[in-house]
Formats: structure tokens, C-alpha cells, sequence
């Protein structure tokens, strides 16, 4: 027979279950970290943000600008976004890499928010076979070590290949 008390920790803990929330910020040039990004948010259940970099980065000059902003770490101005990261309690970013780290839109998003965030996951998508120093510059400007972090190579979202490392990778956030 358990006591009022022990039953109000158990409505409590599933409440705080239930209120236990996440979201996935990324930006994406082409759309092969978007493919992730909306993977990932699907498999936990989380809200979407797209981060949106007003500086037009389409075609050869678009990327030959976006390599060497990130190459210098520049940031950029981005669209507002519509959620607050403190309202959740995982923020999940991710990131194309660029010149061995992160886009411009997401160092922006970081460089401004990352404070913000309780606890963070990272992931990137890149067209090498390494992601470079992308996930420590992330991680440095969150202030914080991530929960789990992903790295995937375009041609293998492409291919459809990547279902398994998303699917582990959430399954490991859920037990974060």
C-alpha cells in the first residue's frame, strides 16, 4: 500500500515526463542536414527550427562565400527564430560542416543563444570524411559538453543510409 506522499512523487516524476521537451535548431544550404535534422525530430518527438541566414549562400559563389566566412568565424545575420531554447529541456543542433567547422548561421545562433540551453546534442553532415573541429567549436560556444553528438557524411544521407545512426543516436539522447 503506498502512501500520498509516494503517490505525489509518482504523478510528479510522470509530469515531468511528460513536460520533458526538445528541440531541433539547424540550418541546412542544401538540404542533406535539413534530411537529418527532420529525422531526428521525428524519432523524439521534438519541435523544428529552422535557422535561416539572411546572406544569400546559393550556387558555386554561395558556397565559395560560405566556406571562407566560416573559415574566419564570422557570423551572420540570421532570421528570428520562432522558439526560446531555455523552454526545453534538450536543444539538438545541427550543422553542415564548412572549412573543417561550423556554418555562420549556426556559429550566430550559438554566439547568441547557446547560454540558454540546459543540455545540448550535437550533429553535423559533411562532404568529407571528417567533420574537423565542427563539433568542438559547437560545444565551446554552448558553454557546455553535449549529451551525444553525430556526424554523418552526405553521400550516406543521400543514399538513405543513415536511419541506423539516427535511430541509435536518439536512443541514446532518451536515456540522456
Amino acid at each position: 500500500m503506498s502512501t500520498q506522499a509516494e503517490n505525489s512523487t509518482q504523478q510528479e516524476q510522470v509530469q515531468g515526463a511528460a513536460r520533458s521537451r526538445a528541440l531541433v535548431a539547424y540550418y541546412s544550404r542544401t538540404g542533406v542536414t535539413k534530411t537529418v535534422a527532420e529525422a531526428i525530430a521525428g524519432r523524439l518527438g521534438a519541435d523544428l527550427e529552422e535557422l535561416i541566414d539572411t546572406k544569400s549562400r546559393k550556387g558555386p559563389l554561395g558556397f565559395v562565400i560560405a566556406g571562407k566566412d566560416a573559415l574566419r568565424k564570422k557570423l551572420t545575420q540570421i532570421e528570428p527564430v520562432k522558439k526560446t531554447p531555455a523552454d526545453y529541456d534538450l536543444v539538438v543542433i545541427g550543422t553542415p560542416v564548412w572549412a573543417a567547422t561550423m556554418a555562420s548561421a549556426v556559429r550566430t545562433y550559438l554566439s547568441q543563444r547557446g547560454s540558454e540551453m540546459k543540455k545540448v546534442a550535437l550533429f553535423c553532415t559533411q562532404g568529407g570524411s571528417s567533420p574537423g573541429h565542427t563539433l568542438e567549436d559547437m560545444q565551446e560556444l554552448c558553454g557546455k559538453p553535449p549529451v551525444e553528438t553525430l556526424s554523418l557524411r552526405t553521400k550516406t544521407v543521400k543514399s538513405g543510409n543513415f536511419v541506423d545512426a539516427v535511430d541509435a543516436f536518439v536512443e541514446r539522447l532518451k536515456q540522456s
